[in-house]
């Protein structure tokens, strides 16, 4: 597994590289890489639908026992199925698409390499159903975060297609952030990070308030990624992408992560918490709001986006209540809305490339030569609106099935009824969608753009290899549909791995005339209705947008909330970022120093002993002292020998302690620093003047005793915990091992030259530089004529111009710097 995805990245790399060389052609090559993956699944898959899943497992840092962890079992099966069997179809599908009108016209320039960052998300989504870890399964979730990012704004010309790419990465990325709380949470809980074994061992504290939130974080990550309310707006807008990346990724693969890592949760967490509530009520809304605005869509390809999120939510509704059989229908509807809904998306995008459009208001009729396309949409939609004999009727008689003999759980009459009325609502926008490409909905007078005003009664016929993964998708629907037994042991098996006690039924295509053919017989009678009305209800639901435009739709609320962050930012930047030197000194230390201080007052024990000799006495005082001249004086010079003064009395400590080679090193310090001090301060004026306002004097003040106080805190918590600590300490380790390891009796030395000799000999090259650009920069400063006469000056007949002449630039330069202090400028 691990060879698979290496495959999938080296690949996808590979084409991206030489995107601009290979064109369209890269298609041909990212094929390989899922095909790669299908036919390793069918050598698997013996074995993992016996129930013997397989594993791989390498260790990354050993000693803290982080490794990566893949598994393959019979639920990870059906999403490879869908990851790679769908991804190889839409790489033969795109090689088409992306074939020119005129053969003349060269291929653009990104197709190769939306080729290998389509072959590159194809990894990273197989990276998130095969992981077994939870961080694997994070870091796979937010590479499949960023390639969507760079596939919905391939085209980087476009503005829309910018801001669409911008929109999904922000929605997506945050709650990715929010999900890696909530999965260090539950693993913290459980003991481990591995799915498996959490499976095998829930986690007890199921009432405990971290746990709870730990689950609503995962939650939120999972509703952004499927575009749950109010997270769906950005799945609209990725519709700016080029169709094959709106197949795979917004209708098959990428949407449908956030689904998976739900129908893995729960069954351990759907009984804890709040997680069957907020759940439920999010996933109905979803389901509701996502038909209702597909219902209002003359783009075909966004009446398909809004279906996506209204069907994402049924899949939540479905996976996420914790029942074995309930789930059952949500893995049947996994692969049915796979199926049907990558061949309708692949349907409008023949329309909108042989075509020019998309709206159906336009499209007026098709030639014989469109005859398969037609039938690969008319049957898709007859799929997605769960008419028999096909792959959907089943997952829709399921799911009903299910909440009617299994929905035993607060609420679960509430969906039922969600789930009824959302049905009738795809019914009607899945004849929507059929009326459309028959051309119910063309209207002559209506202006849309079209590429060389070419329409549907007179566009070219697309080719056998454009239409043919449609058409194996809408095949692979009706055999499902007719004989259920193609796929009733994968699904039998996938449940099981959700669910590992469960008592299944097997898919069949009807079960006799029970309540769910009733509600089936309903909604198809609605739905027609519906249709039949559909003036009429177009006229009711845009009197209930005007009578809702008060409420924010997404999309609003998303661009509401960016612009509020920008204006939060500027203002913010323009408090913080206004220039002032000492507001930034100010601000970073008071966060480095008062951070720490909650953690360290609450360990706080009292000051010990505060006099050991009276020695301490005159050294203490001499570094007061010598700080508040430091703060005082107005000469420069002075200053830094005051400075100085506080580090010589610090060594004056060590020596007072019993440590004379830090003492020794304190005042080599002291001194080199001092030396440079003087090096580079005799070139700026000796004195300082305070222009700051009256105000700035106290606020320093205060941030001095603020800061001060911390470390004082700090130095006496550190020290005093020394004792606190069980075990042997690293002093007495230390101790210990310097003469028989180190071969020194002076601890110090040893430590600084054997136990951490790389951080010493890093500190010495830190001095080395600091000193070298210090003498540079004073040395930089002074001009040629500063430096006395050359050898060759001293012997020329011409003196050289004397250092301080009047007319001499150097003059002119210490003249002015003289002029500056005496007014006291800076």
């Amino acid at each position: 597994m691990f060879a698979l995805l290496a495959f999938h990245l080296v690949i996808g790399i590979a084409i991206v590289a030489a995107g601009q060389q290979l064109g369209r052609g890269g298609f041909a090559v990212a094929a390989t890489a899922p095909l790669a993956a299908v036919i390793w699944a069918i050598t698997q898959a013996g074995g993992v639908l016996d129930g013997k899943p397989v594993t791989e497992s390498f260790s990354w840092v050993g000693g803290l026992g982080i490794s990566l962890d893949l598994r393959l079992d019979a639920f990870a099966l059906a999403m490879v199925a869908l990851v790679s069997g769908i991804g190889f179809l839409i790489c033969i599908y795109a090689l088409a698409y992306f074939k020119p009108h005129d053969p003349s016209t060269p291929v653009k320039s990104n197709v190769g390499r939306l080729a290998g960052m389509m072959t590159v998300f194809a990894g990273a989504m197989l990276g998130v159903v095969l992981s077994d870890h939870l961080i694997a399964l994070f870091i796979a979730w937010e590479l499949t975060s960023i390639t969507s990012y760079l596939l919905i704004g391939n085209d980087d010309t476009s503005p829309r297609a910018r801001a669409a790419a911008l929109q999904a990465i922000l929605i997506t990325g945050m709650g990715g952030l929010v999900l890696l709380v909530g999965l260090n949470i539950v693993g913290q809980a459980a003991g481990t990070y591995r799915l498996s074994e959490i499976i095998e061992n829930v986690p007890t504290t199921g009432s405990s308030t971290a746990l709870n939130a730990g689950l609503i974080c995962v939650l939120i990550g999972a509703f952004t990624k499927s575009a749950q309310a109010p997270f769906s707006s950005w799945l609209p807008g990725a519709m700016v992408a080029p169709t094959p990346v709106s197949a795979y990724l917004h209708s098959a693969t990428m949407v449908k992560a956030g689904v998976y890592l739900v129908a893995r949760m729960a069954p351990m967490f759907a009984t804890q918490g709040n997680w069957r509530v907020v759940l439920l009520t999010v996933g109905s809304a979803t389901m509701l709001i996502g038909g209702l605005r597909a219902l209002r869509q003359h783009d075909l390809k966004l009446l398909l986006a809004y279906g996506t999120v209204s069907q994402l939510g049924f899949m939540m509704l479905l996976f996420g209540t914790g029942d074995d059989h309930i789930a059952q229908a949500g893995v049947v509807l996994l692969l049915a809305h796979g199926a049907f809904k990558a061949a309708l998306f692949m349907v409008v995008g023949i329309v909108d490339h042989e075509v020019g459009t998309r709206d159906v208001r336009r499209l007026g009729g098709f030639g014989k030569g469109w005859r398969l396309t037609l039938v690969a949409g008319v049957v898709g939609a007859a799929s997605m609106a769960g008419l028999p004999p096909l792959f959907g009727f089943i997952s829709k008689e399921k799911a009903l099935d299910g909440y009617i003999e299994h929905g035993d759980f607060v609420g679960s009459t509430v969906v039922l009824t969600v789930i009824v009325v959302a049905s009738i609502l795809t019914f009607a926008y899945s004849a929507r969608f059929v009326l459309g490409l028959l051309g119910v909905f063309a209207d002559p007078d209506f202006e849309a753009s079209c590429v060389d005003d070419v329409d549907s009664q007179r566009a070219q016929a697309p080719s056998l290899l454009f239409v043919g993964p449609a058409l194996f998708l809408t095949v692979f629907t009706v055999a499902v549909g007719l004989a259920p037994v193609i796929v009733n042991r994968l699904v039998e098996t996938a449940t099981m791995a959700l669910h590992p006690e469960a008592k299944l039924k097997p898919v069949h295509l009807w079960s006799g005339f029970n309540t769910a053919f009733v509600l089936s017989l309903a909604v198809i009678g609605t739905g027609t209705a519906l249709t039949v009305f559909r003036s009429r209800v177009a006229a009711g639901l845009s009197a209930a947008s005007k009578a809702m435009r008060l409420v924010p739709s997404s999309e609003q609320s998303f661009n509401f909330l960016l612009r509020g962050v920008g204006v939060v930012a500027r203002r913010v930047t323009g408090v913080l970022q206004n220039g002032s030197l000492p507001i930034y000194v100010a601000i970073i230390m008071m966060t480095a120093t008062g951070v720490p201080l909650i953690a360290f007052a609450q360990e706080w024990t009292g000051f010990g002993d505060v006099i050991e000799t009276p020695v301490h006495v005159a050294l203490v005082a001499m570094i007061i002292s010598a700080a508040l001249g430091a703060s005082i004086v107005r000469r420069r010079i002075a200053a830094a020998l005051m400075l100085g003064a506080v580090g010589y009395a610090m060594a004056g400590l060590y020596v007072v302690q019993g440590a004379p080679d830090l003492a020794l090193t304190q005042f080599a310090i002291e001194t080199l620093s001092t030396v440079l001090f003087v090096l580079v301060l005799r070139y700026l004026p000796s004195t300082w003047t305070h222009r700051a306002p009256a105000l700035a004097a106290p606020m320093r003040i205060g941030v001095s005793v603020f800061v001060g106080v911390s470390v004082f805190v700090f130095a006496l918590v550190a020290s005093g915990a020394r004792s606190d600590v069980s075990g042997p300490q690293q002093s007495e380790i230390m101790v210990e091992n310097s003469y028989t390891k180190g071969k020194g009796s002076n601890v110090v030395n040893v430590i600084l030259v054997d136990f951490r000799g790389w951080d010493t000999m890093g500190e010495i090259a830190v001095l080395l530089v600091a000193a070298a650009g210090a003498v540079s920069l004073a040395r930089g400063g002074r001009r040629r004529d500063e430096l006395g006469p050359t050898f060759e000056e001293i012997f020329d007949d011409e003196p050289a111009e004397a250092v301080g002449d009047s007319d001499s630039p150097a003059s002119s330069l210490i003249n002015a710097s003289a002029r500056r202090d005496e007014e006291g400028q800076p």
